[in-house]
């Protein structure tokens, strides 16, 4: 979601600001702003839209100095305004970033004004600035006047202060909303995500919730969330700066649906031989936790949930075991029963999303058997607080709508329930059949790719249709919900996806010529009823796009379009192809409609609000 870059350094770092800005552009924003300290003071810049607006007004307004801080902001309080944007400044002197929401932010602002303070924002950020101000005011150090803040407010957030009439330090805290310190050898840095830093140091210090950081140019003063003086470690980051460049690719989507099978090899790297899984692919308390496996219960979101959904049929049907699938967001306002043996599982792209990490820590007093976590990024907090964790290895994913974190998560999801039969002592040939067609899935995936062509011719007929209807019966059912939410994420076509039986018993009236309908083929023990519930959408003059299996039987015809996929895929390996064209396919619309494809409107990367 919002970004946040900050620096103190012994060189100028305005420049190094909006690279770090520009760095977290994947993660979806609208407004974004600059404060710098410098020998003119404080000054602030500020724009609506892209980064680009912004480092337009620094060439017509410049502004230079050591201390500096920017955001990138995702409206949640108050529309998309200059005024709206961060930073927000207060009394001349303290200027503040925030990501997250601050829940109780009405009452505080309300006796803020009652002491004279004007609000120039409709932001819950603002009253930030002006109760650190009033603390400073009071006498308080910046970092004391911080922390008395910080007491004060419910909520989510990462806020990063700066006073410029102390410019040797940036004050940092964080609930719920993660941010990192940078350590440099000209300065020091922070950020929300380790890319922003990635061109000035690899060395970097998570904050624990409650964490207060005293950032100074040669030194990090860290204390917890009771004031008490404290060390977090010190972690080398492997990801290279370059690794988030679109290269030769016009849009970063197409490039990360394409990085799909070496995605898909690296996650499999190091922990398949053979005929079966590794041990310890999950840490080292999975031989005393998965022996003890009786269930699964999967918590995710959006796309994650989809992957969810999936790993369903895979944990039932191959390692029989029961499983449940559920949204987070909902799972957080319920009272879920428990029962002994259950594996609490969170899968997330980010490690950040605030439905998710906050179910996660929910299910820690719940009396699950232990907590797993199903994660795209090392450093995040959901991977920190798991019990088990099975990184998915994608690479960075710069594309708001995701494609090679979705197949991941699917391999990792297949590894875990290997894993636990394993562990369970299962029948060795089934493990063996299994670890061998997952092995072979990166070059089918590849194959898959091939069709890019056909698709893009396709997608020419989806282009002006404003209704599009997807369909999958078993697994494929999941894969359809993935292939509607890309076309609806990047397109802005209207698309829903059904259990193919499910047609009669409501959305068959709206099936006519101009809705498109995409069915996912594969062959297996549904085919002939999924194949009868297409000839319902034909009798009713709906327009089929079909793909399947080369021996399925179907054939292209009037009214039906067939686009044949790679030979002998098997059930497990069905939804990992099955995925690819129907990224390519939702890419291409949205090329054609001329959307922006991998900012689209409204959303975000990391949803780290509620």
């Amino acid at each position: 979601m919002c970004g946040i870059v900050g620096a103190i350094a012994g060189h100028e770092v305005s420049a190094l600001l909006i690279d770090g800005l520009r760095r977290l552009e994947y993660r979806g924003y609208d407004s974004t702003g600059i404060a710098v300290v410098g020998r003119d003071g404080l000054q602030l810049r500020r724009a609506v839209g892209k980064v680009a607006r912004l480092a337009e007004k620094l060439q017509r307004e410049p502004c230079a100095g050591t201390l500096g801080i920017a955001h990138s902001r995702w409206a949640t309080h108050g529309g998309v305004t200059e005024a709206n944007a961060h930073p927000h400044v207060s009394g001349g002197r303290i200027a503040v970033i925030h990501n997250g929401i601050i829940e109780n932010y009405e009452p505080i602002k309300a006796q803020l004004q009652a002491k004279g303070y004007v609000f120039d924002s409709e932001t819950d950020t603002e009253v930030i600035a002006h109760l650190v101000h009033d603390f400073v005011r009071q006498g308080l150090d910046l970092s004391e006047a911080v922390r008395a803040a910080v007491r004060r407010f419910q909520g989510a957030y990462a806020i990063v202060v700066l006073d410029a009439h102390n410019p040797d330090r940036i004050v940092v805290a964080r609930i719920a909303s993660p941010l990192v310190i940078g350590l440099g050898g000209e300065g020091n840095y922070v950020a929300s995500d380790v890319q922003a830093l990635l061109p000035v140091t690899r060395r970097f210090q998570f904050l624990e919730e409650g964490d207060v950081a005293d950032v100074r140019r040669d030194r990090v003063i860290l204390t917890d969330a009771h004031g008490q003086p404290v060390d977090r470690p010190v972690h080398e980051s492997h990801l290279s700066a370059d690794a988030v460049e679109r290269g030769a690719y016009p849009h970063y989507m197409l490039k990360e649906i394409f990085e799909q099978p070496r995605a898909i090899l690296d996650t499999l790297a190091e922990r398949v031989a053979g005929d079966h899984v590794l041990p310890g692919i999950l840490g080292p308390r999975a031989a005393q936790i998965l022996p003890q496996v009786a269930q699964v219960h999967i918590v995710a979101c959006g796309t994650s949930y989809h992957a969810g959904l999936v790993a369903r049929y895979y944990l039932e049907q191959g390692a029989r075991l029961p499983c449940t699938v559920e949204v987070a967001s909902e799972y957080r306002y319920r009272d879920p029963v428990v029962p002994p043996g259950t594996l609490f599982v969170a899968i997330s792209q980010s490690g950040e999303t605030a439905d998710t990490l906050a179910a996660l820590r929910e299910a820690k007093q719940l009396g699950y058997l232990a907590t797993c976590a199903i994660c795209n990024v090392p450093e995040s907090s959901l991977v920190r607080e798991a019990d088990l964790v099975l990184m998915t290895r994608a690479g960075p994913e710069i594309g708001v709508a995701s494609t090679k974190a979705f197949t991941t998560q699917l391999v990792a999801l297949a590894l875990l329930g290997i894993a636990i039969g394993q562990h369970r002592g299962f029948d060795r040939r089934l493990i063996a059949l299994y670890t061998r067609q997952l092995r072979h899935v990166p070059g089918m995936v590849e194959h898959a790719l091939k069709l890019d062509a056909k698709i893009r011719d396709w997608a020419a007929r989806f282009a002006d249709k404003h209704h599009a209807l997807f369909l999958g019966r078993g697994p494929s059912y999941p894969v359809a919900l993935e292939g509607a939410l890309k076309l609806k994420e990047i397109s802005y076509i209207h698309a829903e996806a059904y259990p193919a039986g499910e047609l009669k018993h409501g959305p068959l009236a709206l099936v006519d010529a101009d809705m498109p309908v995409v069915a996912v083929a594969p062959n297996n023990r549904l085919l002939e009823k999924l194949k009868s519930n297409l000839q319902e959408v034909r009798a009713r003059g709906g327009r089929l796009f079909v793909f399947a299996d080369p021996d399925t039987g179907f054939t292209p015809s009037e009214g039906v379009e067939v686009m044949t996929m790679p030979e002998h895929i098997e059930p497990l390996q069905a939804p990992l192809v099955y995925t690819v064209p129907l990224q390519l396919l939702a890419y291409h619309v949205a090329v054609l409609r001329g959307t922006d494809v991998d900012q689209p409107r409204n959303l975000a990367k990391s949803v780290t609000v509620e």
